[in-house]
């Protein structure tokens, strides 16, 4: 009996489709990125995410048109270790609901996009011999990709070195998957800054510090608000959810900044920029990197494995970025930003350095070794 997935050319159709992951937005873009290309190469592939309950994917998933499931699972309190059995009930609750998951829906594949959510799901599927994919944005190794590297068909990377995390033979560098309608904006520079509602001839800041916002960041943006306004620079803020109030507020007396708590055409803000202030998440440097766009990292210090730093350091060591420490940020912010708008040639060294790091098209490179696993 013929295989009803074989196609006339005798290669496979990708028909079903498993990816899991989430809990921030780091994670949820890419793995929306590879289901899009999934989903552009093979219109009738049955595509389901697996997530973790009350987090940001169990709305952004099917706002994205994707079907979801959530499992109960949160991750370890590595701080205060007696709250873990709470933890470790609601571990075994989601392997449970997993296996069942994975037994019902049959996929081809199993795609896991990094946090606590994609673990019982990937393990299931390799225990239940369904091959699996793993994509790593970071350039320091997440804890769950680790435990689940030594039985992965292939893993996708963007960082170089990473063999020092996982077996080197399924490595594939590929970059990690950013939101395509980035490049979508048409306009020159000053043309974005004038429809944001800038002075087309200032120099403009872009400060992002995710959608629930990063308070040393926008602690630091709000110090540099008096030097921004005397050396005539633009400033668009993005405060996120948590202290919008209050930073939104601090910008209100400056007619050269326009604080929200979201900025919806990212697109056109990225353009715009001069200087772009942010976190150091992994989807936001490839961002950056495939956009060339001169940039100061300030990275988080409550992430897991300090993996921000581990990702700014694999920007500044090669000037491709500037990093500023979280404890220094507010410190060190004005008069770095000074300095780099005074100096074009420094941004311009920059921008220059990280373009060279960009790897575009990762999520069609995943989908192509999604098809040769399959193909098999």
């Amino acid at each position: 009996m013929t295989d009803s997935r074989n196609k006339g050319d005798g290669s496979r159709a990708v028909e079903r489709v498993l990816i899991s992951g989430g809990g921030t937005g780091g994670h949820i873009f890419p793995a929306l990125s590879i289901a899009n290309a999934i989903r552009r190469r093979y219109p009738d592939a049955d595509i389901l995410f697996v997530g973790a309950q009350g987090r940001m994917e169990m709305e952004r998933v099917p706002a994205a048109g994707y079907p979801i499931e959530g499992l109960p699972v949160a991750g370890f309190d590595r701080k205060r270790l007696w709250r873990n059995f709470g933890v470790l009930i609601k571990l075994w609750k989601s392997l449970r609901k997993a296996r069942r998951i994975v037994r019902e829906f049959k996929p081809d594949i199993a795609i896991g996009v990094g946090g606590y959510a994609s673990g019982p799901v990937l393990k299931q599927a390799q225990k239940q011999g369904i091959p699996t994919l793993l994509q790593e944005q970071n350039s320091y190794a997440g804890v769950t990709n680790k435990l689940l590297a030594r039985k992965a068909n292939a893993i996708c990377v963007a960082y170089d070195g990473m063999e020092r995390f996982f077996p080197a033979d399924v490595i594939i560098k590929t970059g990690n998957p950013v939101r395509a309608d980035l490049d979508g904006c048409k306009l020159s520079q000053r043309e974005a800054k004038v429809k944001l509602g800038f002075d087309g001839d200032r120099p403009l800041i872009l400060s992002v510090g995710g959608s629930l916002g990063a308070r040393t960041v926008n602690e630091a943006i709000a110090v540099s608000l008096p030097m921004l306004h005397d050396k005539g620079i633009s400033l668009l803020w993005q405060t996120g959810r948590y202290g919008e109030k209050e930073f939104q507020s601090k910008a209100a007396g400056y007619d050269n900044v326009k604080a929200m708590t979201f900025i919806s055409d990212m697109a056109t803000a990225y353009r715009a920029a001069d200087l772009v202030v942010s976190r150091a998440g992994a989807g936001t440097i490839s961002e950056l990197q495939n956009l060339s766009k001169a940039c100061i990292l300030i990275p988080s210090p409550n992430v897991a494995e300090d993996h921000q730093r581990h990702n700014a350091e694999a920007l500044s060591t090669k000037g491709a970025a500037v990093m500023i420490l979280d404890a220094d940020a507010v410190r060190d912010l004005p008069s770095t930003i000074a300095e780099l708008i005074a100096e074009p040639e420094k941004r311009e060294a920059l921008s220059h350095e990280i373009s060279k790091m960009a790897l575009k098209n990762a999520d069609e490179m995943i989908v192509d070794r999604i098809k040769e696993i399959i193909g098999r």
